[in-house]
């Protein structure tokens, strides 16, 4: 599988949505602004990005009237 490259951001999001899942947090925007010390407005881009390169998904929330947001899941690599 080839590596893909990741811009210097891009690659502390990644970090950050692995980390949180890890400890077993649910990686929503501002957990990941907070993880990664940027805004939720400068996450916009890197999630987009990473998205579209298949390295995270997003997940919509699955219970009605407790939407936090969007929540953004790492996919591992085969």
């Amino acid at each position: 599988m080839p590596q893909v490259r990741l811009s210097a951001v891009e690659e502390r999001v990644y970090q950050a949505v692995a980390a949180l899942e890890v400890r077993g947090h649910v990686p929503y925007p501002d957990t990941i602004a907070e993880e990664t010390g940027m805004s939720e407005e400068e996450l916009r881009e890197p999630l987009h990005q990473l998205t579209e390169r298949g390295l995270l998904h997003r997940e919509d929330s699955p219970m009605a009237g407790l939407d936090f947001g969007p929540r953004w899941c790492a996919r591992q690599p085969a």
